[in-house]
């Protein structure tokens, strides 16, 4: 069973925001005053790492102008779906998901520079985390 752990999940959106640059994002994709776009997928496997009973979900989100693929996690805790998603604040209020699958675990078909990536971004993580204890 996972328990969820609501005090670390508010750090790890802390230490995910105040790590997150044009250098994770996807894309490498930045916007004066929207920190998260670009961010999804890195995030996912960073909460994926300190969750590992995480899925990553993989949807569309319409803005009310354009569909967007977005990524988020879900964790089963005591047989209730908790969506986890540290990254939806790129989006503009209003947005709605129009369809999600969950993906696949055993998927390995991530690209080089976007293992890099997640990797960047969990280092700086881990470094943020440590500096706050």
């Amino acid at each position: 069973m996972v328990k969820l752990d609501q005090n670390f999940m508010l750090r790890l959106r802390e230490a995910l925001e105040a790590s997150w640059d044009r250098q994770t994002a996807c894309g490498a994709v930045e916007q004066v005053g929207n920190p998260a776009l670009g961010q999804c997928y890195p995030t996912c496997r960073v909460v994926q790492h300190y969750y590992p009973a995480a899925e990553i979900i993989k949807g569309k989100v319409w803005t009310g102008e354009s569909e967007e693929t977005h990524f988020w996690n879900g964790l089963l805790v005591d047989d209730e779906w908790y969506h986890i998603d540290l990254s939806w604040r790129q989006f503009p209020v209003g947005c709605v998901i129009r369809e999600f699958v969950v993906l696949d675990r055993r998927f390995t078909g991530d690209s080089e520079a976007t293992i890099l990536r997640c990797a960047l971004l969990l280092t700086r993580v881990e470094g943020y985390l440590r500096n706050l204890s």
